[in-house]
């Protein structure tokens, strides 16, 4: 017996046994099948081109756990009618490696090209790695090796030269449920024989909790199925397969704007614990984190101002922080967040005096702009009094000047009116300061 006579076969020639478990079943048969990674396997993506070409060559497939390399390599073998061999880095060493490049070396002058996929290829040391190189090199084997980490650090250069890597994201939560609910509705390698119903919110609730692992979902769905009472997936079976508590939540139903609105409200009554209680509650109920961080965003400027300008700098970088990091390493920064915002001191001066300026462009005629502070780049424009009397502040001293900027219909208007709270005080003294120089009275408070 060859080692190819007692090699893994692809996903798509196991005979369909309920022994196997739900994940492997469920493998794609297809590339049609086959959810997620449209940014290389979409339509004239050349992946794709190259996997209905039949004409492989070796490459290096990255990604985290559950994103599809295993199945990608199968399909690949598929397609290109190669013998499929799986290796695990954890189990093999050098003497397997050269004793199945052997084999495929027979196989390919007999006709046959072999496809060696490599689980955790990372897990290999250097002397492994290069082991692979010359068989690679000659082209009597397809290596496509699978990794979680880098493979700029985990791949020799050597070997990382004569392959092509392609990254792999991890899927959305849309995708995730597309593959559970095709899991629950198809017969024999599926769960559709059983009959089986279960919520939208729930079937939700497990793609949220895999994190973008489609191993991990259907390993759920799997176990809450036998936990299933009646034909029916309930709370408590979801519960008890995710091993934490399942909180309902519809997104866009009355839940959705209660907790948002207690999340805001708490920000702006200065709780840190009730808000970042409210946080986590949407979060813990699959809350999308860039929602949050916007809307965090939102407090920020709504309620804090320039109280603490750098309130807004925080809110920035925290949303780009849980854009660049996800779920769920992002959600200590939005945590975080809450807190700096809770604690912050509170003003919406800032916010009150844009609405005062809308009222009063709703309520009054558009004024024309002042002639001074209009420019004359033309003679006649000079000659119709465009710029007269406009000084420049940097001429002036202390670069302040007497000078009204507003329509003279509204020179006597206040729109902004600082609080006396955190770095406004410091804006309120500067006011005084510049109403003071320019002889007016603003009606701030001495």
């Amino acid at each position: 017996m060859s080692l190819f006579d007692a090699a893994p076969l692809p996903p798509e020639h196991l005979a369909e046994t309920t022994e196997r478990p739900l994940a492997d079943r469920m493998r794609p048969r297809s590339l049609d099948e086959y959810v997620g990674q449209e940014h290389i396997l979409g339509p004239g993506k050349p992946l794709r081109a190259q996997i209905e070409s039949g004409h492989l060559s070796s490459l290096i497939l990255w990604g985290p756990p559950g994103s599809g390399k295993t199945t990608l390599a199968a399909l690949m073998a598929r397609h290109s009618k190669a013998h499929f061999l799986r290796f695990s880095a954890v189990l093999s060493g050098i003497k397997e490696i050269k004793a199945v490049m052997a084999q495929a070396e027979k196989a390919k002058r007999s006709g046959r090209e072999t496809v060696v996929f490599i689980d955790e290829i990372h897990r290999f040391n250097k002397a492994q790695q290069d082991a692979f190189l010359p068989y690679v090199e000659h082209g009597d084997v397809i290596l496509i090796g699978a990794t979680t980490e880098n493979p700029s650090f985990e791949v020799v250069s050597a070997l990382l030269s004569r392959t092509k890597v392609y990254s792999l994201r991890g899927l959305e939560t849309a995708e995730v449920v597309a593959l559970i609910r095709r899991a629950l509705d198809t017969p024999g390698r599926g769960l559709g024989d059983l009959g089986l119903t279960i919520a939208d919110e729930l079937l939700n609730e497990i793609a949220i909790a895999s994190s973008g692992d489609a191993r991990v979902a259907l390993n759920t769905l799997e176990l809450a199925a036998d936990l299933a009472r009646e034909g029916v997936i309930g709370p408590q079976a979801v519960t008890d397969a995710l091993q934490r508590k399942v909180l309902l939540y519809d997104k866009s139903g009355e839940e959705h704007y209660n907790l948002i609105s207690a999340l805001h409200k708490s920000v702006r009554s200065s709780d840190a614990d009730a808000a970042v209680y409210w946080l986590a509650r949407m979060m813990k109920a699959g809350e999308d984190r860039l929602y949050l961080a916007r809307r965090l965003v939102r407090m920020a400027i709504e309620d804090i101002g320039l109280s603490d300008p750098r309130a807004v700098e925080q809110a920035i970088a925290c949303m780009q922080t849980v854009h660049f990091l996800g779920v769920p390493e992002g959600d200590q920064a939005l945590a975080q967040l809450t807190i700096y915002l809770a604690l912050a001191p509170k003003s919406d001066a800032a916010y009150r005096a844009l609405n005062k300026v809308n009222a009063t462009i709703e309520n009054t005629v558009a004024h024309p702009v002042p002639l001074h502070l209009r420019n004359a780049p033309t003679r006649l424009m000079k000659e119709m009094g465009y710029s007269k009397d406009y000084r420049h502040a940097h001429n002036e001293p202390d670069a302040v000047t007497d000078m009204s900027c507003l329509p003279e219909a509204l020179s006597e208007a206040v729109f902004y009116e600082p609080s006396d709270r955190g770095f406004e005080q410091k804006l309120q003294e500067r006011l005084q300061w510049l109403n003071k120089r320019r002889g007016k009275d603003a009606g701030l408070a001495e």
